[in-house]
Protein backbone atom coordinates (compact mmCIF):
# COMPACT_ATOMS: atom_id res chain seq x y z
CA UNK A 1 0.00 0.00 0.00
CA UNK A 2 1.55 3.13 -0.51
CA UNK A 3 2.46 5.63 1.51
CA UNK A 4 0.88 9.40 2.22
CA UNK A 5 4.27 10.49 0.86
CA UNK A 6 4.52 8.35 -2.04
CA UNK A 7 1.34 9.66 -3.17
CA UNK A 8 1.70 13.00 -2.70
CA UNK A 9 4.86 12.93 -4.63
CA UNK A 10 3.07 11.02 -7.73
CA UNK A 11 0.10 13.48 -7.50
CA UNK A 12 3.05 16.35 -7.88
CA UNK A 13 5.09 14.52 -10.31
CA UNK A 14 2.73 12.98 -12.72
CA UNK A 15 -0.82 14.73 -11.86
CA UNK A 16 -1.98 11.31 -11.30
CA UNK A 17 -3.82 10.69 -8.07
CA UNK A 18 -7.09 9.91 -7.18
CA UNK A 19 -9.48 13.14 -7.11
CA UNK A 20 -12.11 13.37 -3.91
CA UNK A 21 -15.34 13.76 -5.71
CA UNK A 22 -17.29 17.32 -4.33
CA UNK A 23 -20.00 14.79 -3.08
CA UNK A 24 -17.34 12.92 -1.23
CA UNK A 25 -15.81 16.33 0.37
CA UNK A 26 -19.90 17.46 0.75
CA UNK A 27 -20.47 14.10 3.51
CA UNK A 28 -16.73 14.67 5.34
CA UNK A 29 -17.84 18.35 5.98
CA UNK A 30 -21.42 17.34 6.90
CA UNK A 31 -22.92 19.35 4.48
CA UNK A 32 -21.91 22.58 5.83
CA UNK A 33 -20.63 25.41 3.91
CA UNK A 34 -17.14 26.64 4.41
CA UNK A 35 -18.59 30.06 5.09
CA UNK A 36 -21.06 28.96 7.57
CA UNK A 37 -18.56 26.35 9.29
CA UNK A 38 -16.06 29.65 10.23
CA UNK A 39 -19.12 32.23 11.38
CA UNK A 40 -20.59 29.32 13.11
CA UNK A 41 -17.16 28.15 14.89
CA UNK A 42 -15.33 32.08 14.86
CA UNK A 43 -12.55 30.43 13.58
CA UNK A 44 -10.57 30.39 10.13
CA UNK A 45 -8.31 27.71 9.59
CA UNK A 46 -5.49 28.03 7.60
CA UNK A 47 -2.29 26.35 6.73
CA UNK A 48 1.53 27.35 7.81
CA UNK A 49 4.56 25.98 5.92
CA UNK A 50 7.71 26.18 9.14
CA UNK A 51 11.07 27.01 7.47
CA UNK A 52 9.15 28.56 4.01
CA UNK A 53 10.40 31.98 4.39
CA UNK A 54 9.26 35.12 3.02
CA UNK A 55 5.57 32.55 2.54
CA UNK A 56 6.11 31.59 6.34
CA UNK A 57 8.14 31.28 9.44
CA UNK A 58 8.07 30.46 12.78
CA UNK A 59 10.00 32.06 15.10
CA UNK A 60 10.94 28.99 17.67
CA UNK A 61 11.55 31.41 20.34
CA UNK A 62 7.87 32.70 20.02
CA UNK A 63 5.83 30.28 18.23
CA UNK A 64 4.94 32.76 16.17
CA UNK A 65 4.46 32.77 12.30
CA UNK A 66 5.89 35.31 10.16
CA UNK A 67 6.02 35.74 6.38
CA UNK A 68 3.54 36.97 4.08
CA UNK A 69 1.33 33.89 3.75
CA UNK A 70 0.73 33.86 7.63
CA UNK A 71 -0.14 38.34 7.29
CA UNK A 72 -2.30 37.73 4.44
CA UNK A 73 -4.30 34.84 6.61
CA UNK A 74 -4.34 37.07 9.57
CA UNK A 75 -5.87 39.81 7.44
CA UNK A 76 -8.36 37.84 5.68
CA UNK A 77 -9.11 36.43 9.46
CA UNK A 78 -10.05 40.08 10.82
CA UNK A 79 -11.61 40.51 7.24
CA UNK A 80 -13.93 37.71 8.01
CA UNK A 81 -13.97 38.73 11.83
CA UNK A 82 -13.17 35.79 13.10
CA UNK A 83 -9.98 34.28 14.84
CA UNK A 84 -7.04 32.49 12.87
CA UNK A 85 -5.92 29.10 13.46
CA UNK A 86 -3.01 27.90 12.33
CA UNK A 87 -2.64 24.79 10.80
CA UNK A 88 1.53 23.36 10.21
CA UNK A 89 1.10 21.65 6.91
CA UNK A 90 3.92 21.17 3.84
CA UNK A 91 3.16 22.30 0.51
CA UNK A 92 2.61 18.75 -0.81
CA UNK A 93 0.36 18.08 1.67
CA UNK A 94 -1.92 20.96 1.50
CA UNK A 95 -4.16 20.22 -1.29
CA UNK A 96 -5.20 17.10 0.77
CA UNK A 97 -5.23 19.12 3.96
CA UNK A 98 -8.12 21.06 1.98
CA UNK A 99 -9.89 17.87 0.65
CA UNK A 100 -9.84 16.75 4.01
CA UNK A 101 -10.84 19.08 5.72
CA UNK A 102 -8.31 20.20 8.03
CA UNK A 103 -7.64 23.47 6.42
CA UNK A 104 -10.05 26.48 5.01
CA UNK A 105 -7.72 28.39 2.93
CA UNK A 106 -4.00 27.47 1.85
CA UNK A 107 -2.26 31.13 0.48
CA UNK A 108 0.80 30.42 -1.38
CA UNK A 109 -0.48 27.83 -4.47
CA UNK A 110 0.16 27.67 -7.63
CA UNK A 111 -3.86 26.70 -9.66
CA UNK A 112 -2.39 24.00 -12.00
CA UNK A 113 -5.39 22.28 -14.07
CA UNK A 114 -5.00 18.87 -11.65
CA UNK A 115 -5.30 20.85 -8.65
CA UNK A 116 -7.85 22.51 -10.03
CA UNK A 117 -10.14 18.90 -10.13
CA UNK A 118 -9.82 18.36 -6.82
CA UNK A 119 -9.91 22.05 -4.63
CA UNK A 120 -10.88 25.80 -5.50
CA UNK A 121 -8.69 28.41 -5.66
CA UNK A 122 -9.28 32.20 -5.47
CA UNK A 123 -8.47 34.95 -7.43
CA UNK A 124 -4.48 35.37 -7.96
CA UNK A 125 -2.85 37.16 -4.99
CA UNK A 126 0.61 37.58 -6.98
CA UNK A 127 2.14 36.40 -9.82
CA UNK A 128 5.66 35.04 -9.45
CA UNK A 129 8.38 34.49 -12.54
CA UNK A 130 10.73 31.55 -12.25
CA UNK A 131 14.02 31.21 -12.16
CA UNK A 132 16.97 28.92 -11.64
CA UNK A 133 19.50 29.28 -8.81
CA UNK A 134 22.21 27.54 -10.42
CA UNK A 135 25.89 26.15 -9.18
CA UNK A 136 28.55 28.39 -10.65
CA UNK A 137 29.58 27.28 -13.94
CA UNK A 138 26.59 26.12 -14.63
CA UNK A 139 25.02 29.51 -16.95
CA UNK A 140 21.86 27.91 -19.37
CA UNK A 141 19.96 31.40 -20.42
CA UNK A 142 16.82 29.29 -21.86
CA UNK A 143 14.85 26.51 -20.63
CA UNK A 144 15.57 24.61 -23.85
CA UNK A 145 18.90 24.71 -22.24
CA UNK A 146 18.13 23.01 -19.01
CA UNK A 147 16.20 20.53 -20.63
CA UNK A 148 18.35 18.04 -21.03
CA UNK A 149 18.90 14.36 -19.69
CA UNK A 150 22.40 15.65 -18.37
CA UNK A 151 20.90 18.73 -16.25
CA UNK A 152 20.37 17.42 -12.79
CA UNK A 153 17.73 19.62 -11.42
CA UNK A 154 16.20 20.34 -7.54
CA UNK A 155 12.76 20.40 -6.77
CA UNK A 156 10.10 20.46 -3.76
CA UNK A 157 7.57 17.68 -3.94
CA UNK A 158 4.40 18.72 -4.75
CA UNK A 159 5.21 23.02 -4.96
CA UNK A 160 4.99 25.50 -7.80
CA UNK A 161 8.56 24.59 -8.46
CA UNK A 162 7.43 20.50 -9.07
CA UNK A 163 4.50 21.10 -11.76
CA UNK A 164 6.63 23.55 -13.69
CA UNK A 165 9.59 21.30 -14.21
CA UNK A 166 7.36 18.50 -14.54
CA UNK A 167 5.74 20.20 -17.66
CA UNK A 168 8.48 22.18 -18.97
CA UNK A 169 11.85 20.23 -18.10
CA UNK A 170 10.64 16.42 -19.08
CA UNK A 171 13.75 15.56 -20.38
CA UNK A 172 16.03 16.71 -17.71
CA UNK A 173 16.74 14.03 -14.55
CA UNK A 174 14.90 16.32 -11.89
CA UNK A 175 14.94 15.35 -8.43
CA UNK A 176 12.74 15.44 -5.89
CA UNK A 177 12.92 16.14 -2.17
CA UNK A 178 10.63 16.63 0.60
CA UNK A 179 11.19 20.55 1.36
CA UNK A 180 13.02 22.92 -0.52
CA UNK A 181 15.86 23.01 1.72
CA UNK A 182 16.55 20.14 1.17
CA UNK A 183 16.36 20.42 -2.24
CA UNK A 184 18.89 23.62 -1.87
CA UNK A 185 21.04 21.02 -0.06
CA UNK A 186 21.44 19.06 -2.98
CA UNK A 187 22.70 21.70 -4.75
CA UNK A 188 25.17 23.16 -2.05
CA UNK A 189 26.43 19.61 -2.06
CA UNK A 190 27.02 19.10 -5.83
CA UNK A 191 23.98 16.26 -6.29
CA UNK A 192 22.14 19.28 -8.36
CA UNK A 193 22.98 21.88 -11.25
CA UNK A 194 20.33 24.10 -10.33
CA UNK A 195 17.44 24.36 -8.34
CA UNK A 196 14.11 25.71 -9.52
CA UNK A 197 12.62 28.63 -7.59
CA UNK A 198 9.90 31.26 -7.92
CA UNK A 199 11.84 34.66 -7.30
CA UNK A 200 10.83 35.38 -4.12
CA UNK A 201 12.22 32.17 -2.68
CA UNK A 202 15.00 32.37 -5.06
CA UNK A 203 16.54 35.81 -3.94
CA UNK A 204 15.52 34.39 -0.18
CA UNK A 205 18.07 31.44 -0.85
CA UNK A 206 20.72 33.49 -2.37
CA UNK A 207 20.44 36.00 0.52
CA UNK A 208 21.21 33.56 3.33
CA UNK A 209 23.80 31.86 1.37
CA UNK A 210 25.44 34.00 -1.76
CA UNK A 211 28.20 31.63 -1.97
CA UNK A 212 25.89 28.89 -3.48
CA UNK A 213 25.56 29.81 -7.13
CA UNK A 214 23.87 32.62 -9.57
CA UNK A 215 20.08 33.23 -9.91
CA UNK A 216 18.86 32.58 -13.56
CA UNK A 217 15.81 33.64 -15.10
CA UNK A 218 15.67 31.64 -18.56
CA UNK A 219 13.93 32.60 -21.28
CA UNK A 220 11.25 32.33 -22.50
CA UNK A 221 10.48 34.16 -18.89
CA UNK A 222 7.67 32.27 -17.39
CA UNK A 223 5.51 33.05 -14.50
CA UNK A 224 2.96 31.20 -12.36
CA UNK A 225 -0.21 33.09 -10.39
CA UNK A 226 -0.27 32.87 -6.81
CA UNK A 227 -3.83 31.86 -5.47
CA UNK A 228 -5.23 30.96 -2.08
CA UNK A 229 -6.73 27.29 -2.09
CA UNK A 230 -9.47 26.18 -0.72
CA UNK A 231 -12.27 23.40 -0.73
CA UNK A 232 -13.98 22.56 -3.52
CA UNK A 233 -17.78 22.75 -2.45
CA UNK A 234 -20.69 24.43 -4.42
CA UNK A 235 -21.74 27.36 -2.18
CA UNK A 236 -19.15 30.52 -3.03
CA UNK A 237 -20.07 32.75 -0.17
CA UNK A 238 -16.07 32.13 1.03
CA UNK A 239 -14.83 32.29 -2.57
CA UNK A 240 -17.02 35.42 -3.10
CA UNK A 241 -15.53 37.17 0.35
CA UNK A 242 -11.87 36.43 -0.63
CA UNK A 243 -12.46 37.67 -4.07
CA UNK A 244 -13.60 40.88 -3.01
CA UNK A 245 -11.18 41.21 -0.19
CA UNK A 246 -8.20 40.74 -2.39
CA UNK A 247 -10.11 42.97 -5.12
CA UNK A 248 -9.24 45.52 -2.01
CA UNK A 249 -6.12 44.65 -1.31
CA UNK A 250 -4.70 44.97 -4.74
CA UNK A 251 -6.60 48.27 -4.84
CA UNK A 252 -4.85 49.94 -1.85
CA UNK A 253 -1.64 48.70 -2.44
CA UNK A 254 -1.60 46.65 0.67
CA UNK A 255 -0.51 43.05 -1.35
CA UNK A 256 2.59 44.19 -2.99
CA UNK A 257 3.32 46.25 0.31
CA UNK A 258 2.94 43.01 2.36
CA UNK A 259 5.47 40.98 0.22
CA UNK A 260 7.82 43.74 0.24
CA UNK A 261 8.07 44.45 3.72
CA UNK A 262 8.37 40.34 4.85
CA UNK A 263 11.22 40.16 1.88
CA UNK A 264 13.11 42.94 3.71
CA UNK A 265 11.94 42.29 7.25
CA UNK A 266 12.67 38.19 6.92
CA UNK A 267 14.93 38.38 4.03
CA UNK A 268 16.78 41.54 3.63
CA UNK A 269 16.16 42.00 0.14
CA UNK A 270 14.45 45.35 -1.24
CA UNK A 271 12.62 45.90 -3.49
CA UNK A 272 15.20 47.47 -6.04
CA UNK A 273 17.58 44.09 -5.05
CA UNK A 274 15.13 42.01 -7.44
CA UNK A 275 15.93 41.60 -11.27
CA UNK A 276 14.23 43.62 -13.63
CA UNK A 277 12.53 40.92 -15.38
CA UNK A 278 10.68 39.55 -12.24
CA UNK A 279 7.90 40.05 -11.70
CA UNK A 280 5.23 39.69 -8.11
Amino acid sequence: MPTRRQFVSALGATGIGAMLPLSALHAQTGGEAAMARIKRTGTLRSGMVAGAAPYFAKDIATGQWLGFGADFARDLASALGVKLQYVETTWGNAVLDLQSNKIDCMFGLGPTEQRRKMIGFTDPVFHNTFTIVARKGYNPTTWAEINKPDARIAVDVGSNQDQFATRTLPNATVRRYDTSGDATLALQTGRADAQVLVVVLAATVLAKAPGLGHMVIPTPVEGTDVCAGIQQESDPALMNFINQWLAEMHRTGKTRATILANMEKLVGIKATDFPKDASF
